[in-house]
């Protein structure tokens, strides 16, 4: 048994670092174009940024109007900016006419616009949960097949999707979020299977925290937080359990030592770039040293890990109510 595991982490660094001394060739970014969503702000903007400078065609979609000029001023006249939401029907058939005046062909698809608030599955609200699964899941998926016939008219075309830890490993209070990036995984895995015959590439990008406006966007005050819970819920998990939980969630160290979100923007390019893209990248240490191998462990000492990590020295008021009666 040793022998065979000591081959098989042989084997895994033998690999590793063939790829980084002989990696693949890229591609010529001459006449590709890559659609991106999301691009207001962190990963797709930056990589608009990016790819643009290498000289690919960039159809940058930002969701808020405001934020169109601004992009446009920080990228060449061979970039395209528009308004995009991903879950509106008429917004992706717009987007879909707008690139087939360009081209016949897309080189590259990046699914990243996406929302995170976190709280318990008790906190939130049914409509919190449609919502977060209608722009990190179904608006991904209607992008997807909307755009499909312009990417397998070439092979090696590509799709890219921006997951995340919590789309193979769910810790508590981010529920809705990894339901969303769980279900865009499996999507992943079975477009890739499915578009094989066309040579479509499918990859998917699972960071950990990373500095960018999506983590500062999940902070909420205890006054607002408690206002939208339910007398019901109030009365389960009290003020005290609620405020400590918030207080705790300010001070976590994954949050205070997020990542320089470039990483995930280098992975990005890899994925769109490289004649070979990974299946899966999971960029900076948070993911590949923490997150991957806690996922691998038995249920039972991941679940241990992950309550120790969000053990609170408050009870829930229900839950003190029960031990003290």
């Amino acid at each position: 048994m040793c022998c065979t595991l000591s081959l098989v982490i042989l084997l895994y660094v033998a690999y590793y670092l063939y790829k980084h001394f002989f990696p693949s060739p890229d591609i010529n970014p001459k006449d590709k174009y890559v659609l991106i969503s999301g691009c207001d702000t962190g990963f797709g903007h930056a990589l608009a940024i990016e790819l643009d400078k290498q000289g690919f065609n960039v159809l940058a979609g930002v969701y808020v109007n405001d934020n169109i000029i601004s992009l446009k001023n920080e990228l060449s006249s061979n970039a395209t900016v528009f308004r995009l939401d991903i879950t509106k029907d008429e917004d992706i058939n717009s987007v879909y006419a707008l690139v087939e005046k360009k081209t016949n062909t897309l080189h590259a698809l990046v699914n990243n616009a996406g929302i995170a608030i976190s709280g318990y599955i008790d906190w939130n609200t049914s409509e919190f949960l449609r919502k977060t699964m209608d722009v990190n899941f179904f608006g991904h998926v209607a992008m997807t097949k909307k755009l499909l016939p312009l990417l397998i008219s070439k092979r090696d075309s590509r799709v890219i999707n921006i997951c995340s830890v919590a789309g193979f490993l769910a810790p508590p209070c981010l529920s809705a979020y990894s339901a969303s990036k769980y279900a865009l995984e499996s999507f992943s895995d079975c477009l890739r299977r499915e578009m094989a015959p066309w040579g479509l590439r499918v990859s998917t990008i699972e960071p950990g925290f990373m500095r960018t406006p999506i983590l500062e966007s999940t902070s909420i005050s205890f006054e607002d937080l408690w206002s939208s819970l339910s007398k019901d819920v109030q009365m389960r998990w009290g003020e005290d359990f609620v405020k400590e939980k918030l207080s705790k969630k300010a001070t976590s160290l994954l949050i205070k030592y997020a990542e320089n979100p470039m990483k995930v923007v280098r992975a990005l390019q890899h994925a769109i770039i490289n004649t070979k893209p990974s299946i899966r990248y999971r960029p900076g240490w948070q993911s590949s040293f923490i997150f991957s191998p806690v996922s691998m462990m038995p249920a039972w000492i991941t679940d241990w890990i992950l309550n120790k990590l969000d053990n609170l020295s408050v009870l829930p008021a229900s839950v003190y109510k029960q031990l003290k009666d």
